[in-house]
C-alpha cells in the first residue's frame, strides 16, 4: 500500500481512483464498512482505493485543546487500511488555512486535481469544508460537476445505534473493553515504549512492561484486565493494571502488562503494544502486600482462563 503525506507526494501522472475521506480513528466496524464499499467500487472500476485522512485531528485546529482521545495511531490506521484492502492513503497536514477551504475548493483541490476521483464513498453524516458546510448532498452536487459518482454507507450497528468513534471512546474510558471490541471488530490496543517505573512488580514475582502510551491515546479506565502483549514478534496472554496504583500510593496514571509465565523478557526502551480483552476488576488498596500478592495471584489465573 502506497503512503503519502501530503498533496505534492501523490505521484505525477496518478489516474483515476475511488475515495473515501474521513479522521478514521478507531477504524472501526462502521469505518470499515465504508472502506470495504470503497474498495469494492474500485476493483469494479479497476482502479485504485484511496484514503484520505488528516493530522493532527481537525478537531485540534478548530478548537484547539479538543483533541479526542484516539483508538489508533496513523501507523496502526495503515496497516488496518491495506489489511481491508486499501492501495494509498493520503495524510493531509490539516492547518488553520486548510481548515478554510470551502467545500467546492476542497474537492477541486484534493478530489479532482491530485485524485481524479471516479467515485467517492462515505457516511451518510459526513461533513467536509468551512465549518463543516460541506454535506453529501453537497457532494452529490460537485460530482455531477466534476464527473465522479457518491455513494453513502449507513454506520449499521446490532441494536440500531450507529457505530462511531465517539461510541468506542466512551466504552473505552468506562473499562467496558468487551463492548468496545464490539465496536471497533477487535480488541482495543494501546501502543507505547516501555520505560523503567519502580519495578515493584518484579520485586514481586510478577515482572510487568511499563507502557509510556503515544499522547492522545485513550486509556480504559483504572482497573485490572486480561489482554495481550504484543513485543518482540510475540503476541502474549496478560494481566494488565491500568491506574495509579493505590498500594504504593503512586501519583501518576500507568499501564502495566504482566506476560503470564514469563519472566524472561527484556523490554525497556522497545516499542509493544497492549490488547485489552477483559475487564477483571477496579484497583483496590489491600491490608498487606501478602494479600496484593494473593489477589494478583487471583487476576493470573482468571486473565489466563478468560484468554485461553
Amino acid at each position: 500500500m502506497q503512503r503519502w503525506r501530503g498533496l505534492e507526494d501523490i505521484p505525477e501522472g496518478w489516474g483515476r481512483s475511488v475515495v473515501t475521506i474521513g479522521s478514521y480513528d478507531g477504524v472501526h466496524r462502521g469505518h470499515q464498512f465504508i472502506i470495504g464499499e470503497t474498495v469494492s467500487r474500485a476493483r469494479a472500476l479497476g482502479v485504485p482505493a484511496v484514503v484520505v485522512t488528516f493530522e493532527p485531528h481537525p478537531s485540534e485546529v478548530v478548537r484547539p485543546g479538543s483533541h479526542p482521545a484516539l483508538l489508533a495511531p496513523h501507523h496502526r490506521r495503515a496497516e488496518l487500511f491495506a489489511e481491508l484492502g486499501v492501495d494509498a492513503v493520503l495524510i493531509l497536514p490539516f492547518t488553520v488555512e486548510f481548515s478554510r477551504l470551502s467545500p467546492a475548493d476542497f474537492v477541486v483541490k484534493v478530489l479532482v486535481d491530485k485524485l481524479h476521483a471516479a467515485a467517492v464513498v462515505e457516511g451518510p453524516n459526513f461533513r467536509f469544508g468551512y465549518r463543516a458546510a460541506g454535506t453529501v448532498e453537497t457532494l452529490r452536487e460537485l460530482g455531477r460537476t466534476y464527473d465522479f459518482e457518491v455513494r453513502t454507507v449507513d454506520l449499521r450497528h446490532g441494536d440500531g445505534e450507529p457505530f462511531s468513534s465517539t461510541l468506542a471512546r466512551r466504552l473505552v474510558a468506562e473499562g467496558d473493553v468487551a463492548g468496545a471490541a464490539e465496536v471497533l471488530g477487535r480488541p482495543h490496543r494501546v501502543e507505547g515504549i516501555v520505560v523503567r517505573g519502580a519495578q515493584r512488580g518484579r520485586e514481586l514475582g510478577y515482572p510487568t512492561a511499563n507502557v509510556d502510551t503515544l499522547p492522545y491515546t485513550a486509556i480504559p479506565a483504572d482497573g485490572v484486565y486480561a489482554g495481550w502483549l504484543l513485543a518482540q514478534g510475540e503476541r502474549m496472554p496478560a494481566a494488565i493494571s491500568v491506574g495509579t496504583n493505590p498500594q504504593f500510593n503512586g501519583e501518576h496514571r500507568t499501564v502495566e502488562a504482566h506476560a503470564i509465565g514469563r519472566t524472561d523478557l527484556e523490554l525497556y526502551g522497545q516499542q509493544v503494544a497492549v490488547e485489552f480483552h477483559a475487564y477483571l476488576r477496579g484497583q483496590m488498596k489491600f491490608a498487606t502486600v501478602d494479600g496484593l500478592l494473593e489477589r494478583m495471584a487471583e487476576d493470573v489465573r482468571q486473565a489466563r482462563a478468560l484468554l485461553d
